[in-house]
């Protein structure tokens, strides 16, 4: 296996999804059949990161991308987390065996088709196929939850109103929204293009002049119902307009770094195939974030009634859910049929994601 082979493999597994595009991960070349990946978290400096398990999540994707892709070069993989690495720093060891005649996974041409869409998308329901498929996508040891009717889907379009108030009133989380968004942008490499966060021009305008400091948010927060128009235009109206919202529940509760690695392996393998089908997807993972809290007994904000609100909202998705207290939750979106998203996040060059 030659070094140009193992950089396209490279190159395409970059496309895997992370949160908020960060790519936690760095590439180190160790032979030609060997790559050191060097994982990394946010959790000390963003909000969502919650002890580093999303972007665990994200190393999991990115190992099974690079499976999908070395597939395509007649080659399996195998990977190790290399023992002694700590959590927030992990190194994963991803090895190519040569397997004449192995066949391309299914999924291998879908990689760079995948996408977030944000917007409205129409509200078909999913056919019995496509369900079975999505069931099938998460592997035995996830389960697949579907809210497809209408009386659900408002439901929880009330509950991602009220999420979107804690997410938008909460001063630790403008940090994070102040610097993942690329205003004005169509495409971006390290973060998400203005035009593909799912609202009007005008609004856009608005949130990015408000989002220029904390003052100015807490004052449309205040006095002029600053939330109002982006929860409509971003929760609100596009968690009705899809065909279903979906929940992927580990059949064991992760406690380890790996079980999270396994979860991100399922949910990329669901959120390619909804691709394969036809479907677009947009990630809903702050209900989730907020619930781990909450049961954690954890507190994530200075103002007082925001910890307040996230355990009410945490009893409410359990309510909708039908979740214990202790159930496990991994991955929770929403998916549907619509044109393709004219805006995406695309990803850093291969050049920059490799370790000298």
């Amino acid at each position: 296996m030659g070094r140009d082979l193992l950089l396209k493999i490279l190159d395409l597994a970059r496309w895997a999804p992370s949160g908020d595009n960060t790519q936690p991960w760095r590439f180190e070349i160790l032979a030609d059949d060997h790559v050191a990946v060097h994982g990394f978290d946010t959790r000390e400096h963003v909000l969502y990161d919650f002890d580093g398990r999303p972007s665990q999540m994200a190393h999991g994707a990115l190992i099974e991308t690079l499976r999908i892709a070395a597939s395509g070069f007649e080659r399996l993989s195998e990977w190790s987390l290399r023992p002694g690495s700590p959590d927030n720093a992990p190194i994963y060891d991803v090895r190519f065996l040569p397997s004449p005649g192995l066949s391309p996974d299914p999924l291998l041409s879908y990689v760079e088709k995948r996408v977030v869409q944000r917007r409205p998308m129409r509200m078909s329901p999913l056919t019995a196929e496509q369900r079975h498929a999505l069931v099938l996508a998460a592997g035995p040891d996830h389960s697949v939850q579907f809210f497809a009717g209408l009386g659900e889907r408002l439901k929880l379009a009330g509950l991602l109103w009220d999420n979107a108030y804690i997410r938008l009133t909460c001063p630790e989380a403008f940090r994070v929204h102040r610097e993942i968004i690329e205003w004005g942008a169509r495409f971006s490499e390290d973060r998400l293009p203005g035009e593909a966060i799912g609202v009007d021009p005008v609004t856009a305008r608005l949130m990015q002049w408000v989002m220029g400091s904390w003052t100015r948010v807490a004052f449309f927060n205040r006095y002029l119902m600053g939330t109002i128009a982006p929860r409509i235009q971003l929760d609100f109206i596009p968690a009705i307009a899809c065909s279903a919202h979906v929940l992927l529940r580990p059949g064991k509760t992760p406690r380890t770094l790996t079980d999270y690695v396994e979860t991100g392996i399922a949910m990329q393998r669901f959120w390619l195939t909804a691709t394969a089908l036809g479907l677009h997807l947009q990630p809903e993972m702050t209900p989730v974030i907020f619930r781990w809290y909450a049961r954690a007994g954890r507190s994530f904000s200075v103002v007082p009634k925001i910890d307040g609100r996230a355990a009410s909202l945490a009893s409410r998705f359990e309510a909708l859910a039908g979740l214990e207290r202790s159930d496990a939750v991994a991955f929770f979106c929403r998916i549907g049929y619509s044109a393709e998203p004219r805006s995406r996040s695309i990803r850093k060059k291969l050049a920059d994601l490799l370790l000298s």
